[in-house]
């Protein structure tokens, strides 16, 4: 037998090292492959409330009735961004009628609360936590209008899941548990709020078994009375009672007047396939104004990760971010332009103003907020599919923990501005301008996916990037979502001030000097972001071989699984 020499023994292990990390098909950022199957499908942030919206598809649901049962899940399991507490936005596409429905489920302020009262209390901003930004929670509204308009199997089946798990405990994954103890330093002084979420005395840590009996016990009464017990009963009533005793306005008057909204969603053609978001309150808009300015310039043939495209989509983000913080608003309160916000001639227009040597300081942006959110979307073998996000706003929300419900209550107020006459101006019984977005592609009228973004100011950058990676550089569904993300932060409030900087460009690791290099001669202040280029899940339907494609977020807990 021949001896091999020591050099030429390393030089093959090393050599094979090399060969072993790296994917056999496929970009070099991508961290997985897609999932792949026939009858159903289900993607979230949080692995238990994935198989938990299979184990109901499985069990006979549908895409709603799966979508609420993880939802539930995720609110229990991923506090850190959602639950009953916060508001709910939907996009479904129906199978039997061959159409989209889009659901506003977000709540409204207190009627007894006013610009007023934050004037003469010497206010410049709606605090971030605490009773005074909590809006009337409108999740729950949000489950009965989509299970009473779509849902196959009753509530008790459906919210099954995560009352067992609620119960019996389950083990805290590692980016919520480092989320969940962030979250705790902020708000474990207020009423309520350790008892829940910090048993013992401390936040969960990664693989920890918590456990949450009060929500198991509220999920249980909702169950089983419906949504009135929530809006108009005994919940509401405790609710009511406690953020009144903080200094709060919330009243019965509140819950028993809220009601969700059906909404057409809103669309533009990108490049042969329409991209549909739902109107304002929320900021998806934005996501149709980029497009329109970007589509009259051959991204294509830049490349990704090229400085041209990079530049061209930060100067479109900026464009499209005045408009978002001058207009987006309730539009029961505001006649607002949409139509023309997304004409493609408004977009022409807009792109005319983009300089491709220099970058603008003088276009406003709104400060990035980081508020965790959770997005899933589930589809069934009949062919329907939901898009849906959830949120509490900053992570667990305003800190305000009702005593024994198992969850808190949503800061979505703080974003109303405090500026007489903007759009966007707190009133009572008024919906904030909003950051949760879902989204959906149909191309010639039929699906083709459904996706979302999480992660505040960056849904609607993160959209248009997944968009232009899928239609315009060829990426596969979950390759699509690993690419490295450009997020553009500015300094102005949605209160119609002027941003003079330019802004800030911070970059996921994963793009070239070159192109970095490139871009601060153009005048870009380049940085690296922290934990916050969002979030990702996304679902394909592939109409030639009658099979969905599942995609999940690499940075996050995530899991995507079909059967």
């Amino acid at each position: 037998m021949k001896r091999i020499s020591v050099s030429v023994m390393v030089l093959f292990w090393t050599t094979f090292q090399l060969v072993a990390q790296d994917r056999v098909t496929g970009r070099d950022f991508a961290t997985r492959s897609e999932v792949i199957a026939q009858n159903g499908m289900a993607c979230t942030s949080q692995p238990l409330a994935t198989q938990v919206a299979i184990d109901i598809l499985k069990s006979g649901g549908n895409a709603v009735d799966a979508a609420i049962a993880a939802n539930a899940v995720l609110g229990l399991v991923e506090p850190t961004g959602c639950g009953m507490g916060g508001d709910l936005f939907a996009i479904v596409w129906d199978a039997k009628t061959q159409r989209l429905y889009g659901l506003n489920a977000s709540g409204r302020s207190p009627y007894d609360l006013t610009l007023e009262y934050f004037k003469e209390n010497n206010y410049e901003k709606i605090p971030a936590f605490g009773p005074l930004p909590v809006s009337v929670p409108g999740c729950v509204d949000g489950w009965f209008e989509l299970h009473t308009k779509f849902g196959t199997l009753p509530m008790e089946k459906i919210f099954s899941p995560a009352i067992q798990y609620a119960r019996d405990g389950f083990p805290l994954s590692e980016v919520i548990a480092y989320a969940w103890q962030r979250n705790a330093e902020i708000l474990k002084e207020y009423p309520g709020f350790a008892e829940v979420f910090m048993p013992g005395g401390k936040a969960p840590g990664k693989g920890e078994i918590f456990k949450n009996p009060f929500l198991a016990g509220t999920l249980e009464h909702i169950a089983r009375e419906g949504r009135d017990v929530f809006y108009k009963g005994e919940i509401a009533q405790k609710i009511v009672k406690y953020v009144q005793e903080q200094g709060g306005f919330l009243s019965m008057k509140d819950f028993e007047d809220h009601t969700s909204e059906w909404v057409d969603p809103v669309s533009v053609n990108y490049r042969g396939y329409d991209v549909w978001e739902l109107p304002p309150n929320g900021q998806g808009t934005a996501v149709l104004q980029m497009l329109n300015i970007l589509e009259n310039y051959d991204i294509a043939e830049m490349g990704f990760g090229s400085p041209e495209y990079m530049h061209l989509f930060i100067e479109a983000k900026k464009l499209a971010f005045e408009d978002r913080a001058k207009y987006y608003s309730d539009p029961d309160f505001n006649n607002l332009p949409i139509e023309e916000l997304i004409s493609k001639e408004y977009g022409k227009k807009q792109a005319g103003m983009i300089n491709p040597d220099r970058a603008a300081n003088t276009y406003p942006a709104w400060e990035m907020e980081r508020g965790n959110t959770i997005y899933l979307t589930t589809a069934d073998k009949e062919g329907n599919m939901v898009s849906l996000i959830q949120s509490n706003f900053r992570g667990l929300g305003s800190g305000m923990t009702p005593g024994k419900l198992g969850f808190i209550l949503q800061d979505r107020g703080e974003l109303f501005s405090l500026e007489e006459g903007h759009f966007n101006v707190y009133e009572p019984h008024k919906r904030p301008f909003h950051t949760i977005i879902p989204a959906f592609i149909t191309q010639d009228g039929k699906p083709f996916i459904s996706f979302g973004v999480m992660g505040g100011d960056m849904q609607p950058q993160g959209h248009v990037q997944i968009i232009c990676n899928i239609i315009d550089f060829g990426m596969n569904l979950q390759e699509a979502g690993d690419a490295p993300r450009i997020q553009h932060t500015g300094s102005s409030k949605p209160t119609g001030s002027k941003m003079t900087d330019g802004g800030n460009v911070t970059l996921e690791s994963g793009f070239s000097y070159q192109s970095i290099r490139k871009l601060m001669q153009k005048g870009h202040r380049i940085g690296f972001g922290y934990g916050a280029y969002g979030g990702y899940q996304a679902i394909l339907w592939d109409s030639k071989n009658k099979v969905y494609y599942g995609a999940s977020e690499s940075r996050k807990d995530g899991q995507a699984a079909g059967f």
